[in-house]
């Protein structure tokens, strides 16, 4: 019988939640010299050079040279970088590549991950776990309403004067945070703030997922979703509208161990989500699947007819944009990190 994910709750005890940031292990081997800049975007190498001479700068700062009578000098405040680009241009692959060059202890995750952390910790505590960090890396930034906005932006003040550097990617410059979404004029001073911790670092390019691909490919009808899911003993097969219920239970913090050692996904009966709440899950476990390469497969309607016009129209555009991206690209994946 075929495992579903509706049927997977997972559990992280709370003193593992720290331990357990670290980037997906699709990036364990990413470096700077494994970076390809495009020739016809010259912001990527410009980038990658601002990336590697920051990586460096937080080297020097966690190893400083001894002054006076051998002592060390006063600890210094913490840099921030903060990478803007759009789809499939790399900023990932550049931010674990800042994480493997910063020496221990470090951390790495999403901007959701890493507000749960702080919510299942308590803020004193989380602070005082990741103070002594010499880099903390935050995948996709943004800010969904003020009360993440008011966190982060005290996180990323205490950090930063505890020494901890932060580097950050998104598809919005830190100043547009919110944009779209809630009354962003009204945390104005708190998202200044935050865009002060950061130096932007723009990367161009189009998304290398869709470089010279086709569309996305038509549905399979059930009883090749069915086969296709039976000749995969690590595959999963669940219907669609009952995984988005199911996602509703779970935060979203734990969608990576909802996959974890899941070899293909499978979705019956997919169709366009009726509202912003079950589209913004989604978009996670997109996230999620893509970090571990899990191809997916489907039936019902096409994987970019998910998101709906009115719902790209909106404030969360560039994370339904993203998404299908991500997804249109595990739709052609053949096995595990294809």
């Amino acid at each position: 019988m075929v495992s579903r994910l509706v049927d997977v709750t997972p559990v992280v005890p709370a003193d593992q939640l720290v331990a357990q940031m670290v980037p997906p292990s699709m990036f364990d081997d990413v470096s700077f010299e494994s970076y390809i800049p495009d020739p016809a975007e010259p912001s990527q190498a410009a980038a990658v050079n601002a990336c590697r001479e920051f990586a460096e700068g937080v080297v020097s700062r966690r190893s400083p040279k001894k002054g006076l009578f051998g002592r060390r000098p006063k600890s210094v405040e913490g840099a921030g970088i903060y990478l803007d680009g759009g789809f499939g241009v790399g900023k990932t692959h550049l931010l674990t590549s800042i994480y493997h060059t910063c020496p221990e202890p470090k951390a790495f995750g999403t901007f959701v991950e890493l507000t749960h952390v702080v919510g299942a910790l308590g803020f004193n505590r989380a602070v005082e776990e990741l103070s002594g960090h010499s880099v903390l890396c935050i995948d996709e930034f943004e800010l969904d309403d003020p009360g993440d906005t008011m966190l982060v932006s005290r996180l990323l003040a205490e950090l930063t004067t505890a020494g901890v550097s932060i580097a950050a990617t998104s598809n919005t410059l830190p100043e547009q945070l919110g944009e779209g979404r809630f009354a962003a004029k009204d945390f104005m001073r708190e998202i200044r703030k935050m865009s002060g911790i950061f130096e932007s670092i723009r990367v161009d390019g189009p998304d290398y997922r869709h470089r010279n691909l086709p569309p996305a490919p038509d549905p399979m009808s059930e009883a090749e979703l069915e086969a296709d899911a039976g000749a995969d003993p690590g595959a999963t097969l669940d219907d669609f509208d009952a995984l988005c219920g199911h996602l509703a239970t779970l935060h979203p913090s734990k969608y990576n161990r909802l996959v974890d050692g899941v070899t293909r996904v499978c979705l019956r009966d997919v169709a366009p989500l009726p509202d912003q709440a079950i589209a913004l899950r989604l978009v996670v476990l997109a996230d999620r699947l893509y970090d571990a390469g899990i191809p997916v497969r489907n039936s019902g309607q096409k994987l970019d007819a998910i998101f709906t016009e009115e719902m790209i129209a909106g404030g969360y555009r560039k994370k339904y944009l993203r998404a299908t991206s991500r997804l249109l690209a595990l739709s052609r994946f053949e096995t595990v990190g294809g």
